[in-house]
């Protein structure tokens, strides 16, 4: 799971409070902070269209910083928005999340890479979605719910459904 190193949170613990007062110096340095960080949370779930993803996350980031109360979960928060935001990004642009498992391919054989992304491009949309919500970022059933605005039941089913896609587009390339 992506996260943010434990040495930088003090660079916003002492940024954040000035930033939500208003201080443009200190968003921009925290902007500039976070931007790395949100632009590999929206890698795999937006793929070619990350970019506009990470954008309007910052935006949503900028907007809504004032509100945040907990200043110790800020890198939780930022995480939920940029999901949030890239997820919405895909859906409004027309395109699925495509789950980069290269980074957590196993040791082994390279074309296992091959196979899983072919897998993946294979799935709905949606299955998409819940099985990098579920493998990239770690979601549980709840969490994937509010990110995506649907009941935990229409997610539980449609991670039941992607889990057995994919298990048959899998196997499909093993014959």
């Amino acid at each position: 799971m992506t996260t943010m190193n434990d040495t930088q949170a003090p660079v916003t613990t002492a940024l954040l409070p000035r930033a939500q007062a208003g201080d443009d110096r200190a968003m921009n340095d925290i902007l500039l902070h976070i931007a790395p960080f949100v632009g590999r949370l929206c890698l795999p779930i937006a793929q070619s269209h990350s970019s506009d993803a990470a954008q309007e996350a910052m935006l949503a980031i900028f907007r809504g910083i004032r509100g945040l109360r907990e200043p110790e979960a800020f890198y939780g928060w930022v995480r939920a928005v940029t999901v949030r935001e890239a997820v919405r990004t895909s859906k409004r642009l027309s395109q699925g999340p495509t789950d980069d498992l290269t980074d957590r391919a196993l040791d082994g054989n390279p074309l296992d890479t091959v196979h899983i992304s072919d897998a993946m491009d294979r799935l709905p949309d949606q299955h998409r979605q819940v099985l990098v919500l579920r493998a990239v970022y770690g979601m549980n059933e709840e969490e994937m719910a509010r990110t995506l605005a649907l009941p935990v039941g229409t997610v539980r089913s449609r991670l039941h459904r992607a889990r057995r896609n994919f298990q048959n587009a899998w196997h499909q390339q093993s014959a």
